[in-house]
């Protein structure tokens, strides 16, 4: 294995300045690839991780207010997050309400319009984390789709240097035309290297984002239906 290492490099250091160029380029693709593969695993694993523990604190939890105290603790969660922008809001709207009623002029415009807030807050919120979730994720698939091909220029390239020397020596012997073609193909081989991790981590990462923020969505939702009670009056109450 050693040796066939040796041989890699030895072929890369001979290799014309263009190859080389190529594999340089593969290489700023293959260290930026795994350096976002590292940070997004970890990221998102620390965000299903925690996101599940505030899912069972928030259901287990009577009081909004203690589940806020603990959001605020899950700083690596996307739910906890959208919860504390949610009950923010909602403080917001239950000052503004109570001030309305000292006022006499709490109308039920102005609780479907602070409803209507919370939902908007809400919404902003999870755009915003799926913003952050997908950060740095669409690199992996421009890795993907683009070193297979530079690395297959690269080859070209090669090949074609193959054949100049070829055409100068008067020769097409084997070790003549050996030489260039391997150059060629390391090329190949190290876009490959590059696209294969990058294009399987992205579908990795988009499938797990999908799934936290369909679980975003749905926790809006039921956050929603449990404080429409408090902002809007029942269908009784006219």
């Amino acid at each position: 294995m050693e040796l066939r290492i040796m041989d890699i490099i030895h072929i890369i250091r001979e290799a014309g300045y263009m190859v080389q160029f190529v594999l340089l380029v593969l290489l700023f693709f293959s260290v930026t690839s795994w350096g976002i593969i590292l940070i997004k695993f970890y990221y998102i694993r620390k965000a299903i991780k925690q996101s599940d523990d505030f899912n069972e604190i928030f259901w287990e939890s009577r009081d909004l207010s203690l589940a806020y105290k603990e959001a605020k603790l899950l700083d690596g969660s996307p739910l906890a997050r959208v919860f504390s922008i949610g009950y923010i809001e909602l403080k917001k709207v239950g000052q503004s309400n109570a001030k309305k009623a000292l006022e006499n002029s709490g109308a039920l415009s102005e609780r479907i319009s602070g409803f209507d807030n919370v939902k908007r807050a809400l919404r902003r919120a999870i755009n915003t984390e799926t913003t952050l979730m997908t950060q740095m994720v669409p690199f992996l698939a421009t890795a993907g789709n683009t070193t297979p091909f530079i690395g297959l220029f690269g080859t070209v390239w090669g090949i074609m240097e193959s054949f100049r020397n070829i055409g100068l020596s008067g020769s097409a012997s084997l070790a003549v035309v050996a030489p260039g073609i391997s150059e060629a193909l390391v090329a190949t081989a190290a876009g490959l290297a590059v696209a294969i991790p990058a294009v399987i981590a992205f579908n990795y990462f988009m499938q797990k984002i999908r799934v936290i923020e369909s679980e975003l969505q749905s926790f809006a939702a039921d956050f929603l239906n449990i404080i429409e009670m408090d902002i809007l009056p029942s269908k009784g109450n006219k």
